[in-house]
């Protein structure tokens, strides 16, 4: 199984990222599952729903890998080598890489701003700042790319391509 797996802090567009890139690879006809990990692991109220999203993960890689697919999207942002660990053996991978979006701290605060409208938004502002601390001492990412004043079909496409998913056009 080979793995891309999309992280970043809240704001730097690793859904938007991923849903893009999945479009792409489709058009070029290459089969793959993509995944936003955040999706598998809304559970609420229990000791550690990351357990859960990583067993809902594995079902949901083992049920692909079934259809035959061999070429997985994951978003998430990873917060430690352990973590990408747990998610490179939920779904079975022998190939992993892994791209970090950034953008501008004010970029990336302005997003999370105008998509969280409840009551958690300011929590949710601040864990911006916090969570580029978290990942930028953890340093797991194979690469980087900006999502700054750039086009989602540009970015997911340069993603692709340093991946060797797909070849420059």
């Amino acid at each position: 199984m080979i793995l891309l797996v999309i992280t970043g802090t809240m704001g730097s567009g690793k859904t938007s990222v991923l849903q893009e890139a999945s479009d792409v690879l489709a058009q070029y006809r290459i089969p793959h599952a993509a995944i936003d990990l955040d999706a598998l692991g809304g559970a609420r109220c229990i000791d550690d729903a990351n357990d859960v999203m990583y067993e809902n993960l594995a079902s949901i890689s083992h049920n692909y890998a079934g259809l035959g697919l061999t070429r997985f999207l994951v978003a998430r942002a990873i917060e430690s080598r352990a973590e990408l660990n747990r998610c490179c053996r939920a779904v079975g991978a022998t190939e992993t890489l892994v791209c970090r979006l950034v953008a501008n701290h004010d970029t990336m605060t302005r997003r999370v701003t105008e998509r969280e409208q409840g009551m958690l938004q300011k929590e949710l502002v601040r864990r911006v700042t916090l969570l580029t601390e978290i990942l930028d001492k953890a340093r797991v990412e194979d690469f980087t790319i900006s999502t700054e004043n750039r086009r989602v079909t540009e970015t997911a496409h340069e993603m692709l391509v340093r991946a060797h998913w797909i070849v420059e056009r």
